[in-house]
């Protein structure tokens, strides 16, 4: 099961399955706690870094450093 496209059947199967059984939130309700106990998984075998993550969420784009600003045209010479 670590096709990518093989887990993605599964998942959404699954989410097929729960929206037909019980209804849509609940089905929703089944992803979200999917996904958490996901990135607890990943967290307790070492597989995402949350201060990378934290840092890649953090960055603030306005901090990028500015293009530098165009050289001042030279004013026509009058006749």
């Amino acid at each position: 099961m670590n096709d990518i496209r093989t887990v993605a059947a599964a998942t959404g199967f699954a989410f097929v399955a729960a929206w037909i059984g019980f209804s849509f939130g609940e089905a929703i309700l089944c992803l979200l706690g999917a996904a958490v106990f996901w990135v607890v998984a990943s967290v307790a075998t070492g597989k995402l870094d949350l201060a990378a993550l934290q840092s890649r969420i953090a960055e603030d784009p306005d901090a990028a450093p500015a293009p530098a600003p165009a050289p001042p045209r030279a004013r026509p010479r009058v006749q």
